[in-house]
């Protein structure tokens, strides 16, 4: 994420244009930040979460379910799913990748680490994704600081590269982020087109190749990873944007620049901007063509509400999930209005706002999904940078204090939380934590209590070198805010993991049906009499029961009714039901093992008499 160097935006000098900015910023105001913090406060975030755990209830064990029939030749490619039936979540991407990641993992390495690994990198590029999308929306004129009368105004590369720290730190401190970025499954794959695209659409006016391969990712993950609508129309809006905007140079054009001397180039400005144009159109319809021939439309409207809990539900959604950019996205489109006033909205704001809108139509419109606001996240965030060179110090000042304090108090809490699990004390704050986390043996586990201790220590170093006496820079605003949020991320997947993991995984549950197993001894080993050991008949289950059982207990599931299995595993609903689908005689229930945390969900075990 270091300086991108890029060629003159013209070729021939231009006379100075008076733009309505409300960004006054100097070169010492955009100083650098650390690369080398930066990079490790980002390895850090990817890390936390992908790391040391098992795979999560609903999304994470259910898209690596498909992932792993795939990988085994058990499923369709092209129709991805479990035992024949189709997968829940609508998507072929994810899984493709998964997939083959796991065929060509070596024999002995567990292949969820290996699919983790995999999308470690997608969140890796998506930060790298956002950082110059951002970058290159503040390359456009209209983004650009005021002017000073004798100089000193900050250089358009060094300001942009600020703003794209700001922008990023604002990307990483979104709270919805945090769990959604780090699960195996079609919303990390989303979010990452959706970054692809917002570089591409911001980077166009600069370069030619690198837009247009993250355009065409961008547009084709988005199409393969369940949001074909969205591909198309976040084509159809980068054409329209292009077209009513044009390329940076048409743009001078229009706001006075002496092009009348060499009209031969504005003429070719103004080709090119049609071909963008022309490209972004022929790309939609070749994703509303892909999405056709595949059969991936899925249409799930709902008709607007007419009560109030449901709205209410939706904005309390949006705002935590999007907090905290969009405070900073609201204040931006505030002090950049005298653009509107002047009817030249950039794409700087048009861009990221359209994004935003189309993203909040199609959540209000469509089943409630968070994948929808994911894929605005980039967006707000880039809102949310443009911002910071309007901000006076004082309200730098009070986010700085605020923030200080919050986290420094969240950080506390979840270190004091910890120790009474561990050592009892208080007793009436430990059986509330025992309660909530039934069969949850507590143990003191050095590798993440050194890792809790190292983010902790380094989230006190955070904020002593923030609060000296620094230099002005603008992205400083942004650092406690995204430093808190990573500290208390970091706990939560560091000392909180052991018994996160209990809580959100099928292992203990798996556990508990292995247990029952075993009184039906002796367990055969090999093939006697038609019955297989590793066998099991399912009724009633659903994805990420079925994968728990093929994945943590290692037997084979089957749907077939008339086979010899010597195991039969009923779902919970499916009990009261279960004597008019399948002949009960020759089955002999063992037990029920049910998730310690959710006793609600429950497999009943029997054996083949």
């Amino acid at each position: 994420m270091g300086h991108a160097t890029l060629p003159p935006l013209l070729p021939f000098p231009a006379r100075q244009v008076n733009l309505p900015t409300p960004a006054i910023v100097s070169q010492a105001g955009v100083r650098r930040l650390p690369r080398l913090g930066l990079l490790l406060f980002c390895a850090a975030y990817v890390m936390a979460g992908f790391v040391g755990r098992a795979p999560w209830k609903r999304v994470d064990i259910t898209s690596f379910g498909y992932m792993l029939e795939l990988a085994h030749g058990h499923g369709a490619w092209l129709r991805p799913g479990l035992l024949g039936e189709s997968a829940y979540f609508d998507a072929l991407l994810p899984y493709w990748l998964g997939a083959g990641v796991i065929r060509l993992t070596p024999a002995g390495i567990d292949p969820f680490l290996a699919v983790r690994m995999l999308f470690m990198g997608l969140l890796a590029l998506t930060l790298l994704a956002v950082w110059f999308g951002i970058y290159y929306l503040a390359r456009t004129p209209q983004a650009q600081p005021v002017s000073f009368a004798f100089g000193g105004e900050a250089r358009p590369s060094d300001y942009a590269r600020a703003l794209a720290d700001g922008g990023l730190l604002a990307f990483v401190a979104c709270l919805g982020l945090a769990q959604s970025a780090h699960e195996v499954g079609p919303g990390l794959v989303q979010l990452c087109a959706s970054a692809l695209l917002l570089y591409a659409l911001a980077a166009l006016p600069y370069h030619v190749f690198g837009p247009i391969l993250a355009g065409v990712l961008g547009m084709v993950g988005l199409t393969l990873s369940g949001a074909p609508v969205l591909a198309v129309a976040f084509g159809l809006l980068g054409a329209l944007i292009h077209a009513r905007r044009g390329t940076e140079w048409a743009e001078q054009a229009r706001q006075g620049l002496e092009y009348e001397q060499h009209p031969e180039e504005l003429a070719r400005v103004q080709r090119s901007r049609w071909y963008w144009v022309a490209g972004l159109l022929l790309l939609a319809v070749g994703c509303a063509v892909t999405s056709t021939l595949l059969d991936l439309w899925r249409w799930r409207l709902q008709p607007l509400s007419a009560q109030w809990v449901p709205w209410r539900n939706l904005l309390r959604t949006y705002l935590w999930f999007t907090w905290p950019p969009w405070p900073f996205a609201i204040w931006t489109l505030w002090r950049w209005r005298q653009m509107w006033r002047h009817q030249v909205l950039s794409r700087h704001i048009a861009l990221p706002l359209a994004v935003i809108v189309l993203c909040t139509i199609s959540q209000v419109i469509s089943e409630r999904s968070d994948t929808i606001l994911v894929m605005s996240l980039p967006s707000y965030a880039a809102l949310a940078a443009f911002a910071l060179p309007t901000f006076r110090r004082s309200a730098g000042a009070f986010i700085d204090w605020f923030s200080l304090m919050f986290f420094t108090f969240a950080g506390v809490m979840l270190w004091y939380l910890w120790s009474a699990m561990l050592t009892g004390h208080p007793a009436g704050l430990a059986a509330g934590i025992d309660r909530k986390l039934s069969g949850y043996v507590p143990g003191f586990l050095w590798l993440p209590f050194l890792a809790g201790l190292g983010v902790t220590l380094g989230w006190v170093a955070l904020a002593r070198w923030r609060t000296r006496r620094l230099p002005p820079a603008i992205w400083k605003s942004m650092i406690l805010p995204s430093g808190g949020v990573v500290l208390c991320w970091a706990l939560a997947m560091t000392i909180w993991l052991p018994p996160l993991d209990f809580a959100r995984s099928y292992v203990p549950m798996v556990q508990e049906i292995q247990r029952v197993m075993q009184q039906a001894t002796p367990l055969p080993n090999h093939r006697e009499s038609g019955n297989i050991a590793g066998c099991a008949q399912e009724y009633g289950l659903d994805d990420a029961q079925i994968t728990a059982l093929q994945y943590h207990a290692r037997l084979t599931v089957t749907r077939d009714r008339s086979s010899t299995c010597r195991w039969l595993m009923v779902g919970e609903g499916s009990m009261p039901i279960l004597a008019h689908a399948l002949p009960i005689a020759p089955w002999k229930m063992l037990g029920i093992a049910r998730r310690p945390t959710d006793p609600a969900e429950a497999i009943y075990v029997f054996v083949r008499r």
